[in-house]
C-alpha cells in the first residue's frame, strides 16, 4: 500500500473510532438521565410521604429535596473533578518518567 492509502485508512479508523465514542457517550448520557428520573420519582415520592402535603408540608418537602439534591450533586461533581486531575497528573507523570508522547 502507498503512504497515502495507509493515511486514507487511518483517519478512516480514527473517524469510525470517533463516531463510536460518541454515541457511547450518548447512550450512556441517555441511560443516566432515566435513572435519575427514576430516583427523582422515588425520593419525591420518599419526601411526600415524610411530609404529607398539608399547609405547607410540600413545599417544604420540596426545598428539603432540592437542597439535599443540589448538596449531593456538588459533592459529587467535585470528586469527579478531583479525580479526573489526579488521574492527568498520573498519566503526565508516567509519560514524564517512560519519556512517551502522543503520537497519532
Amino acid at each position: 500500500m502507498t503512504p497515502k492509502r495507509l493515511l486514507d485508512l487511518k483517519q478512516i479508523k480514527e473517524l469510525k473510532l470517533e463516531v463510536l465514542v460518541k454515541i457511547s457517550d450518548l447512550a450512556v448520557a441517555g441511560f443516566g438521565l432515566v435513572a435519575a428520573l427514576a430516583w427523582n420519582s422515588a425520593i419525591q415520592a420518599l419526601f411526600t410521604k415524610l411530609l404529607p402535603a398539608d399547609a405547607n408540608g410540600g413545599l417544604i418537602a420540596q426545598l428539603i429535596y432540592a437542597c439535599l439534591v443540589t448538596a449531593i450533586v456538588v459533592a459529587v461533581t467535585l470528586r469527579l473533578g478531583r479525580l479526573m486531575n489526579a488521574a492527568k497528573e498520573d498519566l503526565e507523570t508516567f509519560k514524564a518518567e517512560n519519556k512517551l508522547t502522543d503520537k497519532k
